[in-house]
């Protein structure tokens, strides 16, 4: 017989750490046709770093972010970066971009103030163009202004900037302290189905609702959400590292090491809780490794719910499903 059931899981994960320093450095460069490029030592791992840099970039100078180009290298020649780590590239690194785009956006500013005959403070950057507070008519080209900052007053548009996220260090004798500077947050609810006769566990739908701060690409979150619960998945159900008795690995390739595909991914629904983060680069904190974390507990607890009983060792097969099923019910 088929059961039904449903379970949740909350979590709370840090982003970014302040126990020790952790900086990220970058560049941004207003060229003269107009374009910009950013500077970053961030490695892009597939999960949209360097798009989300370049939006920063983009809304800070009024640009458009097809007219950003990020050049993510070896740090031999671009800024360094602390890495790929602690889900921080959007908060920490982000937060370098913008404040390198800042002061490159100041010097625009103060090349132009003149031009358009107002004050510094008067000017804002929107459209691809230098424009008048309260006057968008009266503006210049963002290009033509750079090339006048260039070739005119002798001073290229260019930013550099780092960030660190204040670096508070723990107590050594009570371990208290402020390890991180901001967190996220999520719930995830799993639908399943499970055979009564054979253990065997099928996710139905997925639910995740994550606060990850003001998402700059939301598009890019829903995807990292739905890639750490296609994680969970397999956490939860199939992915297990099995040796022999003298440490040798059983199954070192996949077609041993099961893995969810597309196919055995269930209904997914995520939503995101749009929740402004003044620390983090217009809002923003972060996705990452948060959107696997509540995952397996979510779909536990639905096989709990189902069948009554707890699986604590992972991944939770058919075999250990049904044997805790016979152990249930030979004690009861």
């Amino acid at each position: 017989m088929i059961k039904r059931g449903r379970g949740m899981a909350c979590m709370w994960y840090p982003i970014g750490f302040t126990v020790m320093a952790n900086p990220s450095a970058a560049t941004v460069k207003v060229n003269t046709d107009g374009t910009a490029t950013v500077l970053t030592g961030t490695v892009e791992t597939g999960q949209g770093a360097l798009t989300v840099l370049g939006q920063i970039a983009a809304e800070a100078l009024g640009i458009a972010t097809d007219d950003v180009h990020v050049v993510s290298a070896d740090t031999d020649t671009t800024p360094m970066d602390y890495g790929a780590i602690a889900s921080r590239t959007t908060y920490v690194t982000g937060n370098a971009v913008l404040l390198a785009a800042e002061k490159a956006r100041q010097i625009l500013f103060e090349g132009a103030a003149p031009l358009l005959g107002v004050p510094v403070d008067q000017l804002k950057a929107a459209n691809r163009k230098i424009e008048v507070l309260g006057f968008p008519s009266k503006s210049m080209d963002i290009g033509e202004v750079s090339q006048h900052c260039e070739a005119v007053i002798g001073t290229p548009s260019i930013g550099s900037a780092s960030y660190n996220p204040p670096t508070v260090p723990m107590d050594p004798e009570t371990g208290q302290g402020k390890p991180f500077n901001t967190y996220v947050y999520a719930t995830q609810i799993a639908d399943v189905e499970v055979d009564d006769e054979t253990g065997e566990v099928e996710v139905k739908r997925m639910v995740a609702v994550h606060d990850c701060g003001t998402p700059i690409n939301p598009m890019l979150v829903e995807g990292q959400i739905e890639g750490g619960i296609s994680m969970g998945v397999g956490f939860a159900l199939q992915e297990e590292i099995l040796f022999t008795d003298d440490g040798t690995q059983i199954n070192p390739n996949l077609t041993n090491y099961i893995m969810p595909t597309s196919l055995d991914m269930p209904e997914l629904e995520v939503e995101l809780v749009d929740n402004y983060d003044p620390t983090g680069p217009f809002g923003a904190k972060g996705a990452g490794e948060p959107t696997a974390v509540p995952t397996a507990a979510a779909i536990m607890n639905a096989i709990y719910d189902a069948v009554g009983v707890r699986i604590t060792s992972l991944p939770a097969t058919a075999e250990r499903v049904f044997g805790a099923m016979q152990e249930l019910k030979e004690a009861s």
